[in-house]
């Protein structure tokens, strides 16, 4: 990392911490077990309120696996994985791996989700097109970045209540009270959430659950993986902000005034 990245990396803000309501959305299975659990173990640990949705059940992301299969054990060790950190509310939208479509049903199914949450803050996956600034940085994928994207568009859509007018018949009120999105994994973080050691521990152990996930990574040990991929991803978050451990965010504020 260059000097100057690291100059940007080490002005990262704290997350603003008073809300009481996050609904993190994301593709699949896992993608917030790489890293962002750990600020969701700390929430929920101070009694704030965290909830699940994702797009789709990672039927894809197995190669050895049939999808139907590979469907029912990704959900499982998502559910068991969500629970390690405090998360019990947990949706899945039902989109295709693999080929996320950007357009107005996932706005719609995003909109609605988050009419039925109610969240102030919103935590999404990465939505540029590379998982870093350099030149070179490795690609990111067309589920993620239509996953990311069309959250922020789905929140002023959340608010509207002339967009999808279809979902007040199914009795899901306008929610306007999203103050934030935090982007997870973006190449432009702004803001950090320093989290414990203990933090760490459960985040570890909620990837670890994705263990047929992980063996077909070609990993021989989920545990270990999972470990040294938590730690190294927290630790160089943390010095970069002036905490031993920390996550770190890109945040979009929201505002409806206008």
């Amino acid at each position: 990392m260059t000097e100057s990245a690291h100059a940007e990396a080490a002005s990262l803000a704290p997350l603003p911490d008073d809300w009481h309501r996050a609904l993190a959305i994301v593709a699949h299975p896992d993608d917030l077990e790489y890293g962002t659990a750990a600020a969701v173990s700390k929430w929920t640990g101070a009694g704030k309120q965290v909830a699940y949705v994702l797009a789709t059940r990672g039927e894809a992301g197995i190669d050895g696996l049939e999808p139907g299969e590979c469907a029912r054990v990704r959900e499982e060790e998502q559910r068991a994985g969500s629970a390690v950190v405090g998360v019990t509310a947990l949706e899945f939208l039902d989109h295709r791996d693999g080929v996320i479509e950007e357009g107005l049903p996932l706005r719609r199914d995003l909109a609605a989700a988050i009419r039925r949450h109610r969240p102030e803050l919103i935590v999404t996956i990465n939505h540029h097109d590379t998982w870093g600034a350099e030149p070179g940085a490795p690609r990111n994928t067309p589920d993620h970045r239509a996953v990311g994207r069309g959250v922020l568009d789905a929140v002023g859509d959340a608010g509207n209540r002339w967009i999808f007018p279809e979902l007040l018949e199914q009795g899901l009120l306008p929610w306007g009270g999203v103050r934030w999105t935090a982007v997870a994994g973006s190449p432009y973080p702004t803001h950090a959430e320093a989290v414990t050691g203990a933090a760490k521990e459960r985040a570890v152990a909620s990837l670890t659950e994705h263990r047929a996930y992980i063996l077909g990574l070609g990993e021989e040990d989920p545990h270990e993986y999972a470990r040294k991929l938590t730690e190294e991803m927290l630790t160089e978050t943390g010095k970069l902000c002036g905490s031993d451990l920390a996550v770190a965010f890109e945040l979009v504020p929201h505002s409806f005034e206008d």
